[in-house]
Order: C-alpha cells, then structure tokens, then sequence
C-alpha cells in the first residue's frame, strides 16, 4: 500500500444513490490521515476501505451543506467511542461554527477523545509540520462560506552520486556535508539538487474563482467537483459548481499530475461522459473518474 494515497468513500452530490455514496475522502500521508468532507454514511464507508478512527489525525470540512458534513456526527461520537488517544483537529468555515457544535453534539454520547477544533476565516496557513506538510486554505465561491484545502511537503534535497564521486565525497562525510552545507571546500550546492515536495489539493463546490486556481497550480494531485457537463453551464454557475471541463482547464493550466474529478450529479448516468468532457478540455495528464471505496495513489516524486 502507498503511504500516500486517497480513499475514496462517497462520490455522490446532494443525495446518495444506488451506486454512489454522500461525499467522504480520506487521505493517508505518511503518518497523518486527513477525512475530507465527512458526508452521510462516512462512517460505514470507513470500515468498507478499513479506515480506523483511530488512523483519523484530522478532519477538513469545506462548507455546511449536508452531502459534505452530516456524517461528521457519527465520525466524531465513533472517535470517542474507540478512545483515540491523540488529539483530532477539525477545520472547518469559522462562519458554520454553530453547525458544527450541533453535529458534534448531536445525541448523547460519552465524549472521551480530544477533538480540536480549528476554524478558517479566511485564507492562510492553518497547520505547519516541518518534515511533512503545511496545510493551507482559500475561499470559494459557493453560495455559503466554502474553503479548498492544499498540502504542500517542503522540498528537500537530493543528492548526486556522480558529482559526489568526482569530488572524492563518499561514506559518513555525505551525512557531514548534508549537515554542514560544505566540506572540504565543497559546498552542498555542487552535488545536489532540489527535491520538489509533492502537493495535494482539495476543492469542492465552487465557482471559477481565484481560490480555485490557487489552489491547484503545481499540484501532483488534484481532488476537485466536477457535478456538471458542459452542457448545464449554467446551470453549474447558478447553484456555485463546476463542469467537467472547467476543472480540466483549470487542471490542465495549473500543471496538475493527477486530476480526480469527483461529486457527480444524480442526473448523469454515464461516468465516463466526465472522461470525454476532460479530455476534450484539453487535460492530458492522468485522470481518475472517482468511485466509491476505490484506492488512488498520490503520484510518485518525478
């Protein structure tokens, strides 16, 4: 298994259906695993793609509409239920903080873990961990306070062997050099080069806006809603969604690797009908058309 992958546990807009579930997503990265937008039936899925609570280090919600956060009831009482032992922290729009109060206490139940909440008013850094991620956030435009959700991994460095090799560097004085920045008259500069960190985003329920671009530019994955064709344009912009295409464009613009598109409207029959719609949008790179409980690996480091 990937130590860094997106499970996906519900694909759905609005309402569930046969096939698909509300929205859920859960995205392992090294040590952390982020639940995305926690809709009806999360918990369920969960067990499905064998996502403990206990896995749970932090929970991102863009907006209060219910396919994005009703079952955030059932995942925080299922927290405590299990005892986690560390800290859960919750971003969600400062704005929905009275939703949020009431999702977690919902019903009745012993609250044993420690959950954090965390809200977002507006754009910026929300958590920094130095060897592994520094979460951020932009606005949306939907037609309530929405935020996107970005993890972008420092970059680090990479050593050449050869230029190493032609300098006489080799054994423990690698580590020294790597630790130091020079040795013997050799800086680090000379026999490395930038490891570029690798970046996931996240958007749903949007508009074409800044925040949407921001979000994605660079990204080696991008989840983002595609609940339209190009055909309801309109009626896309109206309910504050996207087509297809436009998030294949906005893919394709900002360099992504990997673009998922996901939160599909009950009125499309045809998830291959999203494929075409990207392709055509001119996106080349790799491309998964999400379904419920199916596994996708963050690409590997080029």
């Amino acid at each position: 298994m990937s130590p860094r992958e997106l499970i996906v546990l519900g694909t759905a807009s609005q309402v569930p259906t046969r096939h698909r579930n509300h929205n859920g997503y859960a995205l392992r990265w090294d040590d952390e695993t982020i639940l995305f937008d926690p809709g009806e039936g999360t918990q369920r899925q969960m067990t499905h793609a064998g996502v403990t609570a206990h896995s749970l280090t932090r929970v991102c919600v863009t907006h209060f509409h219910g396919d994005h956060s009703l079952g955030l009831s059932g995942v925080l009482q299922r927290i405590s239920l299990d005892r986690v032992p560390h800290p859960v922290y919750v971003h969600h729009p400062a704005s929905g903080a009275a939703y949020f109060e009431r999702l977690r206490y919902s019903t009745a139940y012993h609250e044993t873990a420690r959950i954090e909440p965390r809200p977002v008013a507006e754009d910026g850094v929300l958590a920094d961990s130095p060897a592994a991620f520094t979460l951020t956030a932009h606005r949306l435009s939907h037609p309530v306070d929405c935020f996107g959700y970005r993890l972008t991994e420092p970059d680090g460095t990479r050593m050449l062997p050869a230029r190493l090799a032609a300098r006489g560097i080799k054994g423990p004085d690698v580590g020294r050099l790597q630790r130091d920045g020079a040795l013997r008259g050799v800086t680090l500069a000379e026999v490395s080069e930038v490891r570029r960190g690798q970046r996931f985003a996240f958007v749903m329920d949007t508009r074409l806006c800044d925040g949407v671009y921001a979000l994605a530019e660079g990204c080696d994955m991008l989840v983002i809603e595609s609940t339209f064709l190009d055909a309801d344009a309109a009626l896309a912009h109206e309910y504050g969604h996207l087509t297809a295409a436009q998030a294949a464009r906005v893919a394709a613009g900002a360099g992504v690797r990997h673009l998922v598109l996901t939160h599909f409207s009950q009125r499309y029959a045809d998830p291959a009908a999203f494929a075409r719609e990207a392709r055509e949008a001119g996106y080349a790179g790799e491309l998964t058309i999400a379904e419920d409980l199916t596994r996708v690996p963050v690409p590997a480091r080029r």
